[in-house]
């Protein structure tokens, strides 16, 4: 029986074919699979450029295109295409194995000979060429085979090499970027390394061993061990992230025992919440012993759609079982009700802010809050001396040290109203689960953590996660992106304990966002300094998107009226051009503009539902639930001066300057994580003047 892999593009391909179609292609390939002689069911092409390049009939009007083994049983399925373009793609492809990288790559030999005619006469006139700079040898050690080292050399200009760009394989056409670019021959091997599986070169390259080369090349090719899997891939949901992984993404989530807590970061669509799934997947595997793990982050929601996806990655049950997907919120109302025989019933936020304001007429209920989660807990000070020396930069409003005493007793009182009703505070639970924890001996609850958007836990929480573990090989695996802060919780890394130095990478290719949006979004951050990251290691220096699309669409108007009808008219446009309902959203500020849009919306037919797991309609609510989604079109309402900033989340200049700064870029991250949650298209409005965010 043949082996086999599968392309990345066979399978999004496959996805979009109709149902009998799609029976077809399970019927051709399973009758191909189970062959004694596979090949017996291939077609060969007369003149092809590739004499391994096969076809497989599918029914009277597909085809799918096989790249077949001179030796041996290897299989590779390409692409399923009508008859016409599949031989017409088949027909002008040539793979080969790159004998430094010893990846899989693939060109248009067909174009190449073409355009190499065409350079020749350009470089005629031109005794200049564009890597003059650059060695023979360079060019070899990052990978430039010698058939396209003349074709190289024949360049001009840059806009020749742009030309070449969906002809040439893609990681010598990235070297060439690199180089064109001004980098240096090390600085290009850095960028080019991120794609490889390993950092280094492999040892020795088999030009005909295609099976190492697609393990090598995970991003666009995989193997399947047999028939049973095959038909698994070809089932619902098609998911390319469970098959396909960025080679960076690959690298850090199958990664042998890290020596301690590791964190990785990365920009909106780069990949980071999948990196956490495989890891947490590898770590149930029979990579360990069946220890229990946690797949962890702040929001119910998010959580649902983790669980969700762990379901399609890990087909084992035994495995599954092993991996508990929770929020911190809820770990920590386990941890008070299953050691103190008492399940917290949490005060909702509002209702907490109106008791606070009962305690103490000098001070409001929504500063008594905040004094206790942001000052109190976030410090983890359980004394009055400590509270008096405790610093509190960044805090809204000034309190001298004076009055200090009052506030603790005032926050004491509304404790004691708490414990007298039989409530919490949500932070209180995180706080005193912690508490027990760390007085515990013995086993921990769990032997690994994984944690996605970690930038935006609480003190408390970080305190409760690492006690839950302890402190060992692989015990927090840390996924964040600081630039995606939403919430108020800001703490520095040294402040968490948990030690990750030495112990942090990058992902820098987002997969989600073109890099037209990806390029306007960015901007909408601003300068952000090292200070403002509190420590936590990223930055936006080599971001980047491979897809290319439509640039955002932003839009003026004079009132709200002419804004809401344009945005119904928009998404009523996108939903002409064949977009499915669920994929698109509607995001704005504050929550009485997105209900305004909703029912504008359902006044001319478009059904509507809050952000969450989709029920197929068009998702509409505030930039802040739409964290940690992602749309193929996304409109984001609203964002005129005064509510983008939103002036309530904005502490006062003169009031504290560090407090100051920090909720601005927090808003810019409020409305950053909006815009990245599109995929092809991002349409933006305002009435009135602009907010100071938007890029001019």
């Amino acid at each position: 029986m043949p082996q086999l892999a599968i392309a990345k593009e066979f399978l999004s391909e496959y996805a979009k074919l109709e149902k009998p179609v799609q029976k077809a292609v399970q019927a051709a390939l399973d009758k191909f699979a189970h062959a004694t002689h596979a090949g017996l069911h291939l077609e060969k092409l007369s003149r092809a450029e590739d004499p391994r390049i096969r076809t497989i009939r599918i029914n009277q009007f597909y085809r799918g295109v096989v790249l077949a083994p001179e030796a041996g049983d290897l299989y590779c399925l390409l692409r399923v295409l009508p008859h016409d373009d599949a031989i017409a793609w088949a027909m002008t492809r040539l793979f080969t194995v790159n004998q430094v990288l010893g990846v899989l790559e693939m060109r248009d030999e067909t174009q190449l000979q073409s355009m190499t005619g065409t350079l020749r006469l350009a470089a005629e006139s031109t005794p200049a060429r564009l890597f003059d700079h650059v060695k023979d040898t360079d060019f070899r050690t990052l990978g430039i085979d010698d058939h396209v080292l003349p074709i190289v050399r024949l360049l001009t200009q840059e806009a020749h090499l742009d030309a070449l760009q969906h002809m040439l394989p893609s990681l010598q056409y990235d070297v060439l970027v690199a180089l064109a670019s001004g980098m240096s021959v090390e600085e290009t091997w850095g960028e080019v390394s991120k794609h490889l599986v390993n950092a280094a070169k492999p040892d020795r390259v088999e030009p005909d061993d295609l099976s190492a080369a697609i393990e090598r090349t995970p991003g666009q090719v995989a193997l399947v061990s047999g028939p049973e899997e095959l038909e698994k891939l070809l089932r619902p949901p098609f998911a390319l992230w469970r098959i396909f992984l960025h080679p960076m993404q690959r690298r850090i989530a199958y990664h042998d025992p890290y020596p301690g807590s590791v964190m990785i970061t990365g920009g909106a669509g780069t990949g980071k919440t999948v990196t956490a799934l495989h890891r947490a997947a590898h770590l149930a595997g029979p990579y360990d012993s069946g220890a229990p793990i946690l797949l962890t982050t702040y929001s119910r929601p998010l959580t649902a759609e983790l669980a969700s996806q762990l379901d399609q990655l890990v087909e084992n049950p035994q495995d599954r079982d092993r991996i508990e997907v929770i929020t911190t919120g809820q770990l920590a109302s386990w941890v008070v009700n299953d050691r103190r025989g008492d399940r917290p019933v949490v005060l909702p936020q509002r209702d907490l802010i109106g008791l606070a304001g009962t305690v103490d007429p000098y001070y409001t209920g929504e500063f008594l809050v905040d004094e206790w989660e942001q000052v109190l807990l976030a410090q983890d000070i359980t004394t009055p001396e400590a509270y008096l020396a405790a610093a509190r930069t960044g805090r809204s409003q000034g309190l001298p040290r004076s009055e200090r005493r009052a506030v603790w007793d005032a926050v004491e009182a509304l404790r004691t109203r708490l414990s007298d009703l039989g409530r919490w505070s949500f932070l209180q639970v995180a706080d005193e689960a912690a508490r027990i924890l760390r007085l515990e001996e013995g086993p921990a609850v769990y032997r690994h953590i994984v944690v996605d958007e970690a930038q935006d836990l609480h003190p408390a929480q970080w305190r409760l996660l690492r006690a839950a573990v302890r402190p060992a090989e692989d015990d927090l695996f840390l996924v964040a992106d600081p630039h995606q802060r939403i919430w108020q919780h800001r703490v520095p890394m040294r402040n968490t304990g948990i030690n990750i130095v030495g112990r942090t990478q990058r992902l820098t290719v987002s997969y989600r966002t073109t890099q037209e949006i990806l390029t306007w979004a960015v901007r909408v951050l601003g300068i952000v300094s090292e200070e403002d990251l509190d420590g936590w290691p990223d930055s936006r220096e080599g971001y980047e998107s491979p897809m290319h699309g439509r640039r955002p669409i932003v839009r003026r108007f004079t009132e709200w009226s002419e804004e809401r009808t344009a945005v119904v008219s928009q998404v009523r446009a996108w939903l002409a051009d064949g977009v499915e309902p669920g994929a698109i959203a509607v995001a704005a500020r504050v929550n009485a503009t997105s209900d305004d849009v909703a029912n504008a919306l359902r006044s001319a037919g478009i059904e509507s539902e809050p952000p969450g797991p989709s029920g197929g309609r068009v998702q509409v609510g505030t930039m802040h639930s739409m964290k940690g989604l992602e749309f193929q079109c996304v409109a984001v309402v609203g964002v005129q001066d005064k509510v983008v900033p939103h002036e309530l989340a904005i502490v006062p200049l003169e009031i504290d300057r560090a407090a100051h700064l920090e909720s601005v870029q927090r808003e810019r991250c409020v409305l950053y994580v909006a815009c990245t949650r599109a995929r092809d298209r991002l349409y933006v409005s305002y009435s009135g003047a602009p907010s100071p965010f938007l890029p001019r």
